[in-house]
């Protein structure tokens, strides 16, 4: 008994260093990829799933994620709540002049020590250019 318990504590600590891990990936992301031409954005995160541009700035979408979902159960001896929220991220990356000016991160992104990390799994080949 006492080895489950210290197994599923173990693989618990094991995916929170692989999800803080993910997050740093992402922050790092947002520095790193300031100057990357187009060319080297299509090599490293493939095409996008969206493309918008006005005047000399285009904005490439991309969509993240590894489809994680977490529930909470909550209740008592009575009556129990199951709430599921799915974690994604949308990577936007606005370009000037054919150049990456900008990348930002938009929704449920990861949890409170972990927020960008669903947007590594986008951005994470264009951190070693």
């Amino acid at each position: 008994m006492r080895i489950g318990v210290l197994g599923v504590l173990a693989a618990g600590f094991a995916l929170a260093a692989c999800a803080i891990q993910r997050a740093q990936v992402a922050d790092q992301a947002r520095q790193t990829m300031i100057g990357l031409t187009k060319e080297q954005l299509l090599a490293c995160a493939g095409p996008p799933a969206n493309q918008a541009a006005v005047g000399q700035t285009e904005v490439w979408s991309y969509n993240s994620g590894n489809g994680r979902s977490d529930v909470v159960v909550t209740g008592n001896q009575f009556i129990a709540t199951a709430n599921a929220s799915q974690r994604f991220c949308t990577v936007n990356v606005a370009m000037t002049n054919g150049r990456v000016s900008s990348v930002n991160y938009t929704g449920p992104t990861g949890g409170l020590l972990t927020q960008g990390e669903q947007c590594a799994f986008a951005v994470q080949s264009c951190t070693h250019q």
